[in-house]
């Protein structure tokens, strides 16, 4: 755990205006934890060029998506390419609202990993995690292999990845893991790692939770050894996410 150094991002979804996103902005150049702590930030593309020229410069911005192609015939979508041209560091992948609602499948993930990685010097942000009726059912973990087999069958450079464990029935329900609930899957992600890729990826590869994650619940869901960070929602559009960023200091 000492060795991979806490992450947490901000993904504001489809939410903002000129002045939401001033005002987010204004806080996020308070944070204390700018040092010590990955931060990041993924605002809706509109406006991600205006919080790069803004934001301060040690807090790292994400695209929200991207195609899988650095340009071409794709009407209102944005590249990596794109994203790294205007000083994005990262790109959120796999989302379940990406999987869910716009019927992005494990090989349409896998091809974009594999090109970001390819193509750009952005990391990514790869989201995985299971339904509800998924965990009611058992399967949670045989879900979340077979989203982790997409991932590392196109990861070329483990160091610019971080694992999203997200599960589905806690982003933006209110309902969230407990802190074994998401230890329990990390250490199982961990393993996987270990024994699909190598010890050395399972030892360094930092996987965070999200799922209603806010100021209240982050330091217990922090203490656990595999969780080296958080996916922030809805709480990442107000200032209490600045105690999240904070959790393990």
């Amino acid at each position: 755990m000492a060795s991979r150094k806490f992450f947490v991002g901000g993904n504001w979804k489809m939410n903002g205006s000129r002045s939401k996103v001033s005002e987010i902005v204004t806080f996020l150049n308070t944070c204390t934890a700018l040092d010590s702590v990955d931060v990041v930030c993924a605002p809706p593309a509109l406006y991600t060029s205006w919080v790069v020229d803004n934001v301060d410069k040690r807090v790292q911005v994400s695209l929200q998506n991207c195609q899988g192609a650095a340009s071409g015939a794709f009407t209102g979508e944005v590249s990596a390419e794109m994203g790294a041209d205007i000083g994005c560091k990262w790109v959120i992948l796999g989302h379940s609202e990406r999987r869910h609602k716009f019927g992005e499948t494990n090989d349409v993930i896998g091809q974009k990993i594999n090109h970001v990685l390819t193509n750009t010097s952005l990391g990514v942000i790869a989201c995985i995690g299971e339904l509800l009726s998924e965990r009611e059912a058992d399967r949670t973990m045989e879900v979340v292999n077979e989203q982790m087999a997409a991932v590392a069958a196109n990861v070329s450079d483990w160091s610019r990845v971080v694992i999203a464990y997200e599960p589905v029935w806690a982003i933006g329900t209110g309902v969230v893991a407990s802190p074994e609930q998401a230890q329990e899957v990390h250490a199982a992600i961990r393993k996987w790692l270990a024994e699909k890729c190598s010890s050395d990826v399972a030892a360094t590869t930092r996987i965070i939770y999200g799922g209603s994650v806010n100021g209240n619940n982050c330091v217990e869901l922090g203490k656990n050894g595999d969780v080296d960070g958080f996916l922030v929602g809805g709480a990442s559009l107000k200032p209490d996410f600045l105690k999240i960023t904070n959790a393990r200091l």
